[in-house]
């Protein structure tokens, strides 16, 4: 059964996973702590706080939140995927262990419901009691400085994974640097960080137009779009946004009439009403206020 379970949830298909807990208990067989610790995963994935709040009473009852600190981290990330950052934070307090995986559990809690003091707070706390940060900590950091535009502290951690070596083989990493960057306006920085990735997918275009996008930088996001598609990087719903804000800033009608007829022709543009705004917003900037209309 644990297997079972633990392959849903690594996969993202919490439902399944929480349906076949249940099928289990059916069956009258006992959990154990690994079936306890997918099940949480599976309830952070779904946003089903009720059913992970009966497993922390559960595990509690039976003692297992003392003696292991894989259950106790798959309660702290649960509560702060649910968004109750409250009570993230008073089990991680309770938890006799505190690993980095413990950490980065409370601060990627923090990070994803925008709350980036905290998250920044509890980084400080995490160095203070000697525990050393790894790259999932970095890049949740580097999200935190993007969110309260902490260019300073942004700096020091792209400092600080250059030393430890940590950008040569780590995609993630480098793109949280660029959009980090690209976010706090440091838009040179970013482009250098961008052209020293050891590889660039989707995600690391995306940072970097929307980034020059973002501010005011029309040109520059559509030179960088051209540049994907040289690349045969195949553009995404972000992407297309993007360009379409850069479309906007620079009045390029032309271009923007050519994104609209391709999100139109993949079907985006019925199934995701950001980008339809985005088309909305293109067309107005441009002037073109029958199609903005339309």
């Amino acid at each position: 059964w644990s297997a079972l379970i633990t392959g849903y949830a690594q996969h993202g298909l919490g439902h399944e996973a929480i349906k076949c807990f249940k099928q289990m208990r059916d069956a009258g067989v006992s959990p154990n702590a690994v079936t306890y610790a997918c099940i949480l995963k599976s309830c952070g994935i779904v946003g089903c706080l009720e059913i992970g709040k009966d497993i922390d009473a559960e595990v509690r009852k039976q003692g297992l939140l003392e003696k292991d600190v894989v259950i106790g981290t798959a309660l702290v990330d649960m509560y702060s995927k649910c968004g109750a950052l409250e009570r993230a934070r008073e089990v991680f307090e309770q938890l006799q262990v505190r690993n980095v995986v413990s950490w980065n559990a409370l601060i990627s809690g923090y990070v994803q419901h925008e709350q980036g003091e905290d998250a920044l707070k509890c980084f400080r706390q995490m160095q203070v009691a000697g525990v050393h940060p790894d790259a999932v900590t970095y890049v949740c950091v580097l999200k935190a400085c993007a969110i309260v535009k902490a260019l300073h502290i942004g700096e020091q951690i792209h400092n600080e994974v250059r030393k430890r070596g940590l950008l040569r083989n780590d995609v993630i990493l480098g793109t949280a640097l660029v959009d980090m960057y690209s976010k706090c306006n440091a838009l040179q920085k970013a482009q250098d960080v961008f052209e020293r990735l050891p590889v660039r997918n989707i995600v690391s275009w995306n940072a970097l137009i929307n980034g020059y996008a973002q501010n005011g930088h029309g040109e520059e996001a559509l030179k960088c779009f051209w540049q994907m598609q040289d690349a045969r990087i195949r553009p995404d719903v972000v992407t297309y946004i993007g360009v379409l804000k850069g479309c906007g800033i620079v009045g390029s009608l032309d271009i923007g009439g050519d994104i609209d007829a391709e999100v139109r022709k993949q079907g985006l543009f019925q199934e995701n009403l950001v980008l339809g705004t985005a088309v909305v917003d293109m067309y107005t900037k441009c002037g073109a206020l029958e199609e903005a209309r339309e």
